[in-house]
């Protein structure tokens, strides 16, 4: 096909407004623009086809022969294209929002407030993906990924969400009284670590600590982390955001604050382009939840 030899669509649009309505004004009202503009648009399509499509009726138009036969094509052709969006609407409507993060993330934030998503959107399907793995963003597939970090993912887009540092964190039923003033001293503590991440052993060699012996380390489930940190079972390293009630009520202590991950915290990342409605609707009522934070704490 020829596009150049195809009149601008804003031409055409005005021209089956006019034909649809009979009249400038009222294609005007319909595409929300003046009737002086309809009536340019429609002399622009006349000059680029060289044929009259349009003569005054009173206070309306008729259609000439040759407006009659481009209507009827124009009519057939909008119906066609409003026939596609609609069918890709509804299967885009059809599809659930699947969405991921990390399963700290979901324990700690999400599933204590998406009941609140639920009452507002009972018509969204959601697909919840707690994994400690980056899962790829792919059209058809995963909408949306909380992830932690500076907000640098090539070929994404992400917005800050929650700021926060990372701290290693232990019980005070296991610390107890004793001083932890050096890396080195927790590494004779028990570890919990969730699945799938290596925090604590990350952490350590930033600090240039090598350990001499096999660490005591069970991997868990996000939720279980927690637990098993309130209960005392042994040391963790997370997100300060998500333990700062057990801090405050003294059930934890921090033991190191890591100033290497200061401004860093979870984002909201989704692919380039237009977002279908569910995606808008759920990154629109985060927003709408997310804390009012000065700093990294």
């Amino acid at each position: 096909m020829d596009w150049r030899a195809i009149p601008s669509l804003n031409s055409l649009r005005a021209f089956a407004a006019v034909a649809e309505t009979r009249s400038l004004s009222a294609a005007g009202r319909d595409l929300n623009v003046t009737h002086a503009a309809i009536s340019q648009q429609v002399r622009a399509l006349e000059k680029h086809l060289g044929v009259q499509l349009t003569n005054r009726a009173g206070r309306g138009v008729e259609l000439t022969e040759e407006g009659a036969q481009l209507y009827e094509g124009l009519r057939k052709g909008f119906d066609a294209i409003g026939e596609a969006i609609e069918a890709i609407s509804r299967k885009a409507s059809a599809r659930p929002l699947n969405i991921t993060m990390t399963p700290s993330f979901a324990v700690s934030w999400l599933m204590p407030r998406i009941n609140d998503f639920r009452h507002k959107h009972p018509d969204i399907e959601l697909m919840l993906n707690p994994s400690a793995e980056v899962v790829e963003l792919s059209p058809g597939g995963t909408d949306l990924a909380v992830r932690f970090g500076r907000g640098t993912w090539p070929g994404l887009e992400s917005e800050p969400f929650l700021k926060t540092n990372f701290v290693v964190v232990g019980a005070k039923c296991l610390i107890g009284d004793r001083k932890i003033e050096n890396p080195e001293d927790i590494l004779d503590y028990p570890w919990l670590q969730e699945y799938g991440t290596n925090e604590l052993a990350h952490w350590l060699e930033r600090q240039g600590v090598v350990p001499q012996a096999k660490l005591n380390v069970t991997h868990l489930p996000g939720y279980m982390v927690l637990e098993g940190l309130r209960r005392g079972d042994g040391i963790s390293a997370t997100a300060k955001a998500f333990i700062e009630p057990d801090i405050e009520a003294g059930n934890l202590q921090v033991l190191f604050e890591d100033r290497f991950h200061s401004g860093a915290g979870y984002h909201l990342v989704t692919r380039p382009g237009v977002q279908r409605a569910a995606l808008k609707a759920f990154v629109s009522w985060m927003r709408s939840l997310r804390p009012e934070q000065s700093d990294g704490t």
